[in-house]
């Protein structure tokens, strides 16, 4: 094992446990020794739920260890260390929408949120929850990205979907079409386009090119399919380009998005979910993962949902778990040194 102490420690949120969060998660820590090498991975989660994946998917149960703090891990890749967090979930039934397991997912993430503003952890890995479920367990947030924005107090943060050298930032996400138009304001626009400034300028990229898509078809063609890109997109991003951003747009969506897949562009901001979504997971699938920017920790995400249809059968895949881990031990490393410094320089409001 490698010394816990040099390493940054992750907080992995178990998801819903009536989905597929805990096979994957078993599957990622016991399956996967070298991620010992480059992070201590703690499961905030339950133990039970835990037992219960490992002995979907063939794994011992007994590899499952409570712990009452990440800073007691011992970072063996023989070993799960999960922090309880509430009652026992073992008994939620798989596969099924459950209030208990909804209810779970939250206090799960709001634990790892509370580790974090601590410094206990340096960053957050989060397996899915399902919306539905987290609502009718009394939790009335839109998904992970808005509940982690709440308990960090960020109002200025985006969505961003990675694969490889690519991000796909957003401006709306989990809203209806109609309300992701009406969101589409001048305010937001110059919000994202500045926490992507900020984000190129952490990766050590500051001159690297920021594509926005339009939000019409043809980015509006000459006002012809609509007023939004000439009137709030194209003027915001003449803005961000007086404040040393390399943006450039609105750039019809179909031209941006396959441009952006060939190589042509690694940072393209989408204006609503599908339009980013859609295209991303039809070509990366399990090689991607979502990335919360404008928190001050560093947070991961598999993207995929909790597979409540193949639940409990031990054959969901967990290489975007595993990629997650891998990109948040890597993003961890000086992420809030970065955004302190970009708030200090109002990149960041």
């Amino acid at each position: 094992m490698t010394e816990p102490s040099v390493l940054p420690v992750l907080a992995l949120t178990l998801g819903d446990v009536a989905g597929i969060g805990p096979e994957i998660t078993v599957k990622t820590l016991l399956q996967h020794p070298e991620l010992r090498e480059i992070c201590v991975p703690v499961v905030i989660g339950d133990a039970d739920a835990l037992r219960r994946g490992a002995a979907f998917v063939g794994l011992d149960p007994n590899a499952v260890r409570v712990i009452a703090d990440p800073r007691d891990a011992v970072n063996d890749p023989a070993l799960v260390e999960v922090v309880q967090t509430g009652g026992s979930l073992g008994d939620v039934p798989v596969g099924e929408l459950s209030p208990a397991a909804g209810d779970g997912a939250y206090r799960f993430v709001v634990e790892a949120c509370r580790l974090a503003r601590e410094g206990i952890v340096q960053g957050i890995v989060t397996a899915p929850l399902n919306k539905a479920a987290m609502q009718a367990g009394g939790h009335k947030w839109p998904g992970h990205t808005e509940l982690l924005a709440h308990e960090f107090g960020v109002k200025n943060f985006s969505l961003v979907l990675s694969a490889g050298d690519l991000y796909f930032f957003h401006l709306t996400a989990h809203v209806s079409l109609q309300q992701a138009i009406e969101r589409t304001t001048p305010e937001r626009t110059d919000d994202v386009l500045t926490l992507a400034g900020a984000f190129v300028r952490a990766l050590g990229k500051p001159d690297e090119a920021i594509g926005l898509c339009g939000l019409n078809p043809h980015a509006g063609e000459n006002r012809i399919f609509g007023d939004q890109d000439a009137d709030i997109l194209a003027p915001a991003v003449e803005r961000a380009r007086d404040r040393g951003i390399n943006a450039h747009g609105p750039i019809p969506a179909d031209a941006l998005i396959p441009a952006a897949v060939r190589g042509k562009w690694n940072m393209v901001i989408a204006c609503y979910h599908d339009q980013g979504h859609a295209p991303f997971k039809a070509v990366y699938g399990d090689d991607g993962v979502n990335i919360t920017v404008g928190l001050p920790v560093v947070r991961v995400s598999v993207d995929h949902g909790t597979a409540f249809d193949i639940a409990g059968q031990g054959i969901a895949r967990e290489a975007s778990l595993v990629l997650s881990v891998r990109r948040a031990a890597e993003l961890s490393q000086g992420w809030d040194t970065v955004w302190q410094t970009a708030r200090a320089s109002d990149l960041v409001g």
